[in-house]
């Protein structure tokens, strides 16, 4: 069955119509889509073009790309810029809703102080949206911390996999000293140099134990 075209939709039944009367919450998924898309070009309905970005989104919202969204016909590198410049906006948002934002190193603190007390050294990574909040925490290595365990691949994997604007590294020191050593240096230098490659910032490197912690951003040495 041949899918409805925008043009014979009764005007009060189409998707900007029916948001302007009912609200966002009345209309599906290809049909917000089709709102934010305006309009189709000859031989492309923008019915048809949102059902084939909403495909795209069913399938994964990481396969939502510039390089997906202009294989949709009808679809060029403005639409789709603009395209993932909402769904972007929407997701910092989401994130600001039920996530915290990262300002200062006390807010890191907040998030890990449990390790502080741990007597195996840990390393944690917070990977960070472009607005500051915290998209996910993790546990990177256990034991004793040197340059060869401590690998960028090991470090940026899951923030390349969450599209993180920023990065921020997490040590403890079991034995309670709060200043960092020379192999600690080492590591967030080369962690550094490695993020400026990737595009991903190491926005800091923060050693805790049960008393506090130092910050490498704050003490000027990122």
């Amino acid at each position: 069955m041949r899918m409805k075209k925008l043009s014979d939709i009764y005007e009060k039944d189409r998707p900007r119509e029916r948001l302007k009367i009912k609200g966002p919450g009345a209309l599906k998924n290809h049909e917000l889509i089709a709102v934010i898309l305006g309009r189709g070009i000859e031989g492309s309905d923008v019915l048809e073009m949102s059902k084939d970005i909403e495909r795209i989104l069913d399938g994964s919202f990481d396969s939502l790309s510039l390089k997906s969204l202009m294989s949709v016909k009808g679809i060029g590198e403005a639409k789709a810029l603009q395209i993932l410049a909402v769904a972007e906006l929407g997701r910092r948002y989401l994130s600001k809703k039920s996530g915290k934002k990262i300002t200062c190193a006390e807010d890191v603190w907040n998030e890990v102080y449990e390790y502080g007390r741990r007597k195996q050294e840990y390393l944690i990574t917070l990977t960070l949206d472009g607005a500051g909040y915290l998209i996910e925490k993790r546990v990177v290595t256990i034991g004793i911390l040197d340059r060869s365990l401590v690998h960028p691949r090991e470090v940026f994997v899951d923030a390349i996999t969450d599209r993180s604007a920023g990065l921020i590294m997490v040590h403890n020191h079991p034995s309670g000293q709060l200043f960092p050593s020379r192999e600690d240096r080492r590591i967030t230098e080369r962690i550094s140099r490695a993020g400026e490659l990737l595009g991903i910032e190491l926005l800091d490197h923060i050693i805790v134990t049960k008393e506090g912690w130092y910050s490498f951003a704050e003490e000027g040495d990122i």
